[in-house]
This record gives structure tokens, sequence and C-alpha cells, in this order.
């Protein structure tokens, strides 16, 4: 038995660029064929729609929202977990391990420089992901590329051109960093969704992270899902996600 997991998500309730809320999304990820999914918000030093004139307890309540809003609408029938999307300078991060007590016990750590978020999230047993790290859009000037605080690469991004993910891919294939594989989904408009494959249930952030840092998990893709439909496939069997077929119009910056 395979179960597909989404490992990039938006709710409402904490990121500005997302229209859906938190308990929307049990139903229809569960039709497209997941298994489960994280809660990936953008945290304060991104795209947040949360206040920053309430206390930081406040604000932490409110980011956290969306991810309790969705593990209660989906009860025990379908696994959701709690991530973070964190923002540098346009470079963003997966981060899988840290929680809402973590967050309370840390107020500040939206402050901090990408190499001590990187030790801070060690410390507490959690993980970093570089997201789609090859992505142009008209609010990015430049491409940072952070090889030395990734603790993988997300090589497929399902909100990105086929082209940026191949690069993403390439970057990771030659450093041989684990791969990720995600949708980035903030409303159900969305074509194209993504996630990883295991051949084994999910059923906490703690077996997420094992399982990836063991190399188990395969990225998948899956296209036109209001339309033909189909089946998650391999992100690795796919050319079009693999070989660039052209290279970065932005500048890169390697840190």
């Amino acid at each position: 038995m395979e179960y597909i997991y989404e490992t990039h998500l938006h709710t409402i309730e904490a990121s500005a660029c997302s229209s859906t809320p938190g308990e929307n999304y049990f139903s229809y990820m569960k039709g497209l064929g997941y298994s489960g999914i994280i809660v990936t918000d953008h945290y304060f030093t991104g795209n947040s729609c949360v206040p920053i004139d309430i206390s930081w307890e406040k604000r932490v309540e409110q980011y956290c929202s969306g991810y309790e809003h969705a593990k209660a609408a989906a009860g025990s029938d379908f696994t959701v977990l709690f991530g973070i999307e964190y923002n540098f300078y346009g470079d963003e991060f997966m981060i899988y391990g840290l929680d809402k007590a973590w967050l309370l016990d840390h107020p500040g750590f939206e402050t901090r420089d990408r190499y001590e978020v990187f030790r801070m999230v060690h410390e507490a047993g959690a993980i970093m992901i570089q997201a789609h790290p090859y992505r142009e859009r008209g609010y990015l000037s430049e491409i940072n590329i952070t090889p030395d605080i990734s603790d993988g690469v997300e090589v497929y991004n399902a909100a990105n051109p086929d082209w940026q993910n191949a690069l993403g891919y390439e970057y990771a294939a030659k450093r041989g960093f684990r791969m990720a594989g995600g949708s980035d989904i903030h409303n159900f408009s969305q074509e194209n969704m993504g996630g990883m494959r295991f051949s084994f249930p999910i059923n906490s952030i703690d077996d997420y992270i094992e399982a990836f840092m063991s190399g188990e998990g395969t990225p998948v893709y899956l296209k036109d899902v209001h339309g033909k439909g189909g089946e998650f496939r391999p992100v690795s069997e796919a050319k079009e996600l693999t070989v660039p077929s052209q290279g970065p119009t932005l500048e890169v910056f390697w840190h």
C-alpha cells in the first residue's frame, strides 16, 4: 500500500496569500488521494496575516490556528501535522519538528539569521528543507541558495513552472541532497499537486523527520487534477521536471 502526504500547505488563518480555511482541506485532499497533510503557513518573516501589534502569545495562537482547525476537522481519519515556512531574503525553508509550545517559548524567533535559525532548529530536533530554491516571481529580485543550512531540497513545488523545478532537482542531485516534493497549495483552484510517497503510514512529525532523514519517501507529482486526473507519479521519471530547459534569469547568490 502507498501513502501520499502533502508537505507544503497554507491556510487563510495565518498566510495572507491563502483563501482556504484549515478546516476545509480534509475532504478535498483526501479526495485527491492524500493520506495526510503538513500545514506550513508563512511564518512572521514571510507573507503572514498575523498582526504584529498583539502579544506574542496571541500571535502564536493565531499562527497555529489553521493547523489546529485542519486537525480538528480531520479527526482520526486523516493525518494532519504541523510545520513552518520561514522566509529570509526570498529564500524560504520548510521547518518540520517545532511546535506551538516551542514557538511560545521562543519570542523573537523571526529576528534570527539563517545560521542561527538552523542551529536552533537542530537543537530542537527539527529539520530545515529549502523550498522551491530556484523560484522566480515579480516580487523577487534575486535567488539565494544556502546549502550549508539545508537538510534537503524541495525539488518539486506544484506552484512552480517545470523549468524552475528542474533547476531545483539538478541542484539537489549534484549536491547529493535528500529530495522533497509538495504542492504549495493555497486554494482548490490549483491545477497541479505534489507530495511525498511512502510505503508506510506517517503518523507524527517525528515519523516524517525520521523517514525523510533516512532517505525514505519519493517526491511525486499529479498534473491537471481538475481535468484528466490520473495518479501520482515519481518526479524522477519526468524529464521536464529533472532536466532544466533553461537557466535562471535572476542573479543567483550562494551563501
